[in-house]
């Protein structure tokens, strides 16, 4: 199913640029690609967004697991019943959970590395959730007549 390949490829690309950063800097290292407004720079983050509840377990790794497979188990359920958007956004999100998720389970933190100076650094996997949660609320706007009756 294509949505669990969009998943997948998610995850792939986000483990190959984690391993890139963590293979050539080491913690808090920072290499300007636009001097003052963009660096690569790895951050071991131990919390959430904006690192909120550190050493949160419950919060930071049993509830993104129940969220993920609610998801993947709505790409199948839904599959032929929600339109292409609304799945793309699950993907998405799913595949980006899992992205952090794994590092989370495995390192005891997330590996972050897109600096801009003004915001918190993040990683692929937050550009994806955050590019699928834009989606579903697209979806929800334009499309949820559809959803109501299918719920």
């Amino acid at each position: 199913m294509i949505y669990y390949v969009i998943a997948a490829a998610v995850i792939v690309l986000d483990r190959v640029v984690k391993y890139l950063v963590v293979s050539n800097l080491n913690p808090w290292e920072s290499i300007p690609v636009i001097e003052g407004i963009f660096h690569f720079t790895y951050v071991q983050n131990r919390g959430a967004a904006f690192s909120m509840w550190e050493e949160q377990w419950l919060i930071l790794e049993v509830l993104p697991l129940a969220v993920i497979a609610a998801g993947l188990v709505l790409l199948f359920r839904k599959r032929k019943s929600w339109d292409k958007l609304m799945l793309t956004a699950i993907a998405f999100i799913c595949g980006g959970g899992l992205g952090n998720l794994i590092d989370r389970m495995s390192l005891g933190y997330v590996v972050d590395l897109f600096d801009f100076r003004v915001f918190p650094v993040f990683n692929i996997a937050d550009i994806f959730i955050c590019a699928g949660c834009g989606l579903m609320v697209l979806d929800i706007l334009f499309f949820e007549r559809k959803h109501s009756k299918d719920v």
